[in-house]
């Protein structure tokens, strides 16, 4: 391992999906279609990667008979990456991925605590059940279980699409808070919420991990992944929020996962955006140092 200043992590684990399979396909086509990408970007005024040393990691894998030991894998995959050094980017892959990546920050130089740490989750769906189709450990489940693991506080936005059983723990558990799609991208007449999910973002502080479900994308950009929900972020929307969380002072940005990458289509939309979204953060990260 090199001194890096940032790497990419593909991880393609898919074991819990609960409709659309292929999202194990994920990772390396965003990585195949970043090559399309326009590496310039205003902020820098420069082309990434503006001097700094990239790597891509060869991706996870792993033969473990069993969902949690598969995500123990994970951890030990992520753990030399996730140590302060470098700036990780984790492609996967569903959502599940997001637990052992938690459970890694526990170990981080930059945090005595996970309850330090300020989850930003931009996605469709909450992912606070207790069970899906019977398992703990599900993309479903993912956000409740980084909760149990003593995470602080999860700001949830774009979300659309959840049960009864999580809407009584977002109106009751205190460390949840969340911004649905319909207040913040509703009916512009009555629109107020956006302006404040933007002031909200400045006043964050302290170490965040950003989670990037690409179907909290709309579906009309995002149309292969897993679970695609209409209603959802615009490009330019999450863009903005992106950009928001980078140029807070008050924040240290440990990293971030872009997940649910299903590929398909003729025209690779899906992976298109999730490259394009991965780009966006990489140059927000270059952008603070």
């Amino acid at each position: 391992m090199g001194p890096y200043d940032l790497v990419i992590l593909p991880i393609p684990f898919e074991m819990t999906v609960s409709w659309n399979e292929g999202t194990s396909n994920g990772p390396n086509a965003c990585i195949e279609v970043s090559s399309q990408v326009e590496l310039y970007d205003p902020l820098l005024n420069s082309e990434i990667p503006c001097g700094l040393s990239f790597h891509t990691a060869e991706e996870w894998s792993s033969e473990e008979s069993t969902l949690r030991k598969q995500l123990d894998s994970i951890q030990k995959y992520i753990k030399p990456w996730i140590n302060g050094e470098q700036f990780p980017v984790v492609l996967g892959g569903e959502h599940g991925i997001l637990l052992p990546i938690i459970e890694v920050l526990n170990e981080h130089p930059e945090i005595d605590n996970l309850n330090q740490v300020t989850i930003v989750q931009i996605d469709a769906h909450a992912d606070l059940r207790d069970t899906l189709n019977g398992e703990k450990f599900s993309h479903g489940t993912v956000i409740r279980r980084c909760l149990d693991a003593g995470v602080g506080k999860i700001i949830q936005i774009g979300i659309r699409a959840y049960s009864e059983e999580e809407a009584k723990i977002i109106d009751s558990d205190d460390r949840i808070e969340t911004w649905h799609a319909r207040d913040i991208l509703g009916v512009i007449e009555r629109n107020t919420g956006w302006p404040r999910l933007m002031e909200r973002i400045t006043q964050i502080g302290g170490p965040i991990w950003l989670t990037f479900d690409i179907d909290g994308l709309d579906a009309g950009i995002v149309p292969s992944t897993g679970t695609p929900v209409p209603g959802g972020l615009s490009y330019w929307a999450a863009i903005e929020i992106i950009e928001k969380i980078f140029t807070n002072n008050s924040v240290k940005v440990l990293g971030a996962d872009i997940n649910e990458i299903l590929p398909g289509g003729e025209n690779g939309l899906t992976q298109f955006n999730a490259a394009l979204i991965a780009t966006k953060i990489i140059a927000c990260h270059i952008s603070t140092l």
